[in-house]
């Protein structure tokens, strides 16, 4: 199926809180499921880019982006999305990609995201802990995985 890339609009509040609140219950299972709130989408990507990306239609995943660093805060993709396309396809929509590099931290107990930016081309540049583990920085690599 076909993904569409487009930034957010105001509209897409729902669906995204919706989804950011799934995502990080499924995915952050070391956390209690309380620590996670519908109106943490708000708070955590206020004045980011918001990119999303749809399939069929239907919000599949989106992509957050502190534009002043070129930070990657949050890349989310509905359970039902994984391993289809729609990670790599939010990071390729990113302004001057793959050539313009791009930071995220990705906690060290998520396996599964640390594999899928590798296959990206991201690399450690550097490593930290805070209230929520152990993490790595990434930065993208200039190229689009190996």
């Amino acid at each position: 199926m076909k993904i569409i890339v487009r930034d957010a609009a105001a509209a897409d509040a729902p669906a995204l809180r919706a989804l950011f609140l799934a995502s990080r219950r499924a995915t952050f299972v070391w956390q209690p499921a309380g620590a996670f709130r519908l109106t943490d989408f708000d708070t955590q990507t206020e004045g980011e880019r918001l990119r999303v990306a749809e399939v069929g239609g239907q919000i599949a995943g989106f992509v957050s982006v502190w534009e002043p660093d070129r930070f990657i805060h949050h890349l989310h993709v509905h359970r039902t999305h994984h391993r289809g396309g729609v990670g790599r396809a939010l990071l390729h929509a990113l302004p001057g990609w793959p050539a313009t590099r791009y930071r995220l931290k990705c906690l060290c107990a998520n396996a599964p995201a640390l594999a899928f930016y590798a296959a990206c081309g991201f690399v450690e540049i550097g490593a930290g802990s805070a209230a929520d583990g152990e993490y790595l920085l990434l930065e993208s690599g200039g190229r689009d995985g190996p």
